[in-house]
């Protein structure tokens, strides 16, 4: 779709829409012709728009249909004008527009310092983490945090667990530590800058948890242009994107209780990832909701890659 055309249809819609309804189809219709990429919370351009203009309106998720014919106002039409703009001209991910994104059911404030939730460790997490622990964990890490949404899910679902937000970049522990004050979690979960483990020295854990770097150069030149808004930082990892997985392997048994289990997303790097530990007996986990390439590892497995 061209900008001028766009700017054309948007100019008219703020005149002459005007109820919530109107501007739920318009924006539907106008997303579905862009084009776009959905897979920041949404796979369709229908729930895209009712995300898009609940927010705006300030309306509830779910409580649209209360107040259907409810009219906008002239600063809430143009603002809608102005993110649709953004999301079909510059192919920004609605969550970074918005400024939320839900993980686990949970609301997460998210900005372009942190990459937008969408792993499935919130199933692991909403199942409790079984059949994997025979536990609860004490202590845990979330490695590679971004936002913090999994290890402040991890913390309100193991509610004696002290656990560590660790992340090398600074912008993004300061959305962490937002998101750790939002649910009040304070005194038992900290934000801590580290590289891999570095910041982490002495500390060891029942549960290390980790969505890092994983995409390969392959996928990572072929992705969508609204995964190139995220931090490069988070998604790339080399040629194989085994970079940072390797020296997590290589270290994670330092850090892990003798009881511990590791718990590692690499998506479609998990081939790449066999072949280069042809002697690690991964256990990979099979989701009913979708999402692939995590595995689990315990202390006693993490100990045979060093005999």
């Amino acid at each position: 779709m061209q900008k001028d055309t766009l700017l054309s249809r948007l100019a008219q819609a703020k005149t002459e829409l005007l109820t919530l309804q109107d501007w739920l189809r318009f924006s539907a219709k106008l997303l579905a012709e862009a084009d776009l990429f959905y897979g920041h919370g949404t796979d369709n351009a229908w729930d895209e728009a009712v995300q898009l203009v609940l927010w705006q309106a300030g309306i509830p998720w779910g409580k649209h249909e209360q107040v259907i014919a409810a009219k906008l106002i002239e600063s809430e039409r143009s603002a809608l004008c102005e993110a649709l703009t953004k999301r079909i001209t510059e192919r920004m991910p609605l969550p970074y527009i918005t400024g939320q994104a839900y993980f686990a059911e949970l609301p997460f404030e998210v900005s372009q310092d942190t990459l937008i939730p969408r792993s499935p460790f919130a199933e692991l997490i909403e199942n409790g983490f079984q059949p994997w622990l025979t536990q609860a964990p004490l202590s845990v890490l979330d490695l590679c945090t971004g936002s913090g949404c999994i290890g402040i899910a991890a913390a309100l679902l193991f509610e004696e667990a002290e656990v560590d937000l660790s992340d090398i970049s600074a912008p993004a522990l300061v959305i962490a530590q937002r998101n750790i004050d939002r649910y009040q979690l304070g005194e038992r979960v900290s934000a801590i800058e580290s590289d891999l483990f570095a910041g982490l020295q002495g500390k060891r854990y029942d549960l290390i948890m980790s969505n890092p770097p994983y995409v390969d150069e392959g996928d990572l030149s072929t992705m969508p242009a609204e995964f190139q808004h995220e931090p490069a930082l988070a998604l790339g990892s080399g040629s194989d994107g085994l970079d940072f997985t390797r020296r997590l392997l290589h270290e994670a048994r330092n850090y892990l209780t003798d009881e511990g289990v590791l718990i590692v997303e690499v998506g479609n790097s998990w081939n790449a990832l066999e072949n280069a530990f042809a002697e690690v007996p991964f256990t990979w986990i099979e989701f009913e909701h979708g999402g692939h390439g995590v595995f689990m590892l315990t202390a006693a497995d993490l100990d045979m890659m060093g005999e």
